[in-house]
């Protein structure tokens, strides 16, 4: 399967070592009872914390994410405070009254039998242990807590605009990650996410008419029936128990509504689609189309990165937008087709990215997101017969380069100054990234890269380091350069052609680099006669080549361009009064700048 576009065509062993490698275990058991009608509820959360790391713990974390969604919370004051608010939250937190307040309350904790004292800051529980948690061992955590569901604003909540019930995501007390770098415990400003892996065995009880999916496989199907059993259920009193069981998850996520309509549709190698979206006459059919297609995204990420590890996947309607979770998705459902396609495809992708991979968006957002968009990119690409995917990503990066709005990929997620900011650097010069790769060390090497890196590094959190590691072992070339300048600073790329002239029966060509970050040149000549050739002019730091562009016969390598010489000669064997252009990246994959001044026109 070619999985990029040939642009020309017109024209024609693990990244690091596993020793001391670690990762923290948690198993949840949560028996939680909703109160549909006040939009409260109460549970218990028997949580067995396992400690792989070296360190002896004395502490632990909790995220309590519903308390952001109160007046004057750290969510509320960056939303209304932000340069550019997003307009899906903007100061409602502000407004909300004290019974449309989220909040998330721990009423109790135990370790091992043993009451602990807590304190609650805001979104985060900090939690002193009574006995330190050596390396090696384990502890059960066992709290009682209780919640109010918030009116929904974002991600989570009650009574969406497109009125569904119950979008329960963010709704548990969720245990901080502790690795290599420390403790997680992010306060819940309203971007991303850092979890643990393990297993989830989660009880929900609710009024009865509720159709309830999300992360993990149902155990009681017959008894809750609504389509996943018998239909008329078999538990009597108006409540009904829904039990879910995620394996090797590191979040748990679902929505609830009693005008669902819910379908499955087989998906590839076994996994079964589930789908639950409103009863809604104008919406039925675009739902209906999306089965199918889901399936088929499914099977194309499957052969593009790698095997989707569970049996299930679910599309829920709910939430404010898109955004994945664990074995599901909630999406607004009121879309166009085409609009809907798309965030499911999104969405869907994100399950390898996020939720197998599973980055530390915080840190990593540009990771997350960029590895998404670039793979939801070339399905839509492959599937819906995209000719330019990343067009966008690439005029949205140049956006903010040309309105000084730019800050590096390494910012924190929460502490970028604007929301468009965020989003073009997470989404955009993250994927920009993948598919300037390719550019750098060719197509087929970036997608072996990808596949080698899901293989090596599914459900290990991986880092930047760890796929450049696996990208250089693939391609031979060396990446320090690109990765530090890329994500670490706001350098530029931006080349020119300076001057082109005839020497005899040769021409002379100067090109020179105007921008701070250096980049190999792929240099096309065309010919009157509508030949073509391309001379590639490695970039010396990278000590190695990319392979000749498919579709491309002539291909000469010329020497190696040095960084820190801003220009470049290059002698071509062929008299000037021959040549019709001259371009710098023929490909359009090089994201440079300033694209007036890379194609010379002769005019003779």
């Amino acid at each position: 399967m070619k999985l990029f576009v040939c642009f020309l065509a017109s024209l024609s062993v693990f990244a690091q070592s596993q020793s001391g490698y670690w990762q923290q275990h948690v198993d949840y058991t949560m028996d939680v009872s909703i109160d549909v009608k006040r939009f409260k509820y109460e549970g218990t959360q028997d949580l067995v914390y396992t400690n792989k790391s070296p360190d002896t713990l004395k502490r632990v974390f909790y995220h309590l994410y519903f308390n952001a969604f109160q007046p004057n919370s750290e969510m509320d004051v960056r939303s209304r405070s932000i340069a550019d608010p997003d307009s899906r939250v903007g100061a409602r937190i502000e407004k909300l009254t004290p019974k449309e307040i989220g909040f998330l309350h721990a009423k109790s904790l135990l370790q091992d039998g043993v009451p602990l004292v807590f304190k609650e800051e805001e979104t985060i529980l900090v939690v002193p242990l009574a006995v330190p948690l050596p390396p090696g061992e384990s502890t059960t955590l066992s709290m009682v807590f209780e919640g109010q569901i918030p009116k929904q604003i974002r991600r989570s909540g009650r009574d969406s605009a497109e009125g569904v019930a119950l979008s329960m995501t963010q709704w548990y007390p969720k245990l901080a990650e502790y690795d290599h770098e420390g403790w997680h415990a992010n306060p819940y400003v309203g971007r991303e996410f850092h979890g643990v892996w393990g297993n989830f065995d989660v009880s929900l009880t609710l009024d009865k008419s509720y159709i309830v999916g999300g992360t993990g496989y149902l155990q009681n199907p017959e008894e809750v029936g609504h389509g996943y059993g018998d239909k008329k259920g078999k538990t009597k009193g108006k409540n009904l128990t829904w039990r879910f069981i995620a394996p090797n998850v590191h979040d748990f996520a679902w929505a609830a509504d009693p005008n669902y309509i819910h379908d499955t549709f087989e998906g590839p190698n076994g996994v079964s689609l589930h789908f639950l979206y409103k009863n809604n006459p104008k919406i039925i059919k675009n739902w209906k189309r999306l089965q199918a297609d889901t399936a088929a995204l499914m099977t194309f990420f499957n052969e593009a990165v790698g095997q989707y590890p569970y049996k299930q996947y679910t599309v829920l309607q709910g939430g404010d937008g898109g955004m994945e979770y664990a074995m599901c998705t909630l999406i607004t459902g009121e879309r166009t087709y085409e609009s809907l396609y798309g965030v499911t495809s999104h969405e869907l992708a994100h399950s390898w990215f996020q939720h197998v991979l599973a980055f530390n968006e915080s840190k990593y957002a540009w990771m997350d997101e960029g590895f998404t968009s670039f793979i939801d990119a070339l399905g839509e690409q492959q599937l819906k017969r995209v000719e330019n995917p990343f067009s966008r990503a690439y005029n949205d990066y140049r956006f903010v380069v040309k309105n000084n709005l730019e800050e590096p990929l390494t910012t924190h997620a929460d502490r970028f100054n604007t929301n468009t900011a965020y989003g073009v650097a997470s989404y955009d010069k993250g994927a920009v990234f993948l598919s300037q790769l390719a550019y750098i060390i060719g197509p087929d090497a970036v997608m072996q890269s990808l596949k080698k890196f899901y293989r090596e590094f599914a459900f290990k959190h991986p880092t930047p380091n760890d796929f450049k590691r696996i990208a250089e072992k693939i391609s031979g070339i060396q990446l320090e350069w690109y990765v530090n300048d890329w994500a670490r600073t706001t350098a530029v790329v931006d080349y020119r052609i300076k001057e082109v002239s005839a020497k005899g029966k040769q021409t002379e060509i100067v090109l020179e680099r105007v921008g701070t970050i250096g980049m190999p040149i792929d240099l096309g000549v065309f010919y009157n006669d509508t030949r073509v050739e391309i001379h590639y002019i490695p970039l010396q730091m990278m000590f190695g080549e990319k392979p000749p562009l498919e579709g491309i016969r002539q291909w000469k390598k010329e020497k190696d361009w040095a960084w820190a010489r801003p220009k470049y000669t290059l002698l071509i064997d062929a008299p000037y009064e021959t040549i019709s252009q001259i371009r710098i990246d023929p490909t359009g994959l090089m994201a440079d700048i300033n694209l007036d001044d890379n194609v010379f026109e002769n005019k003779k």
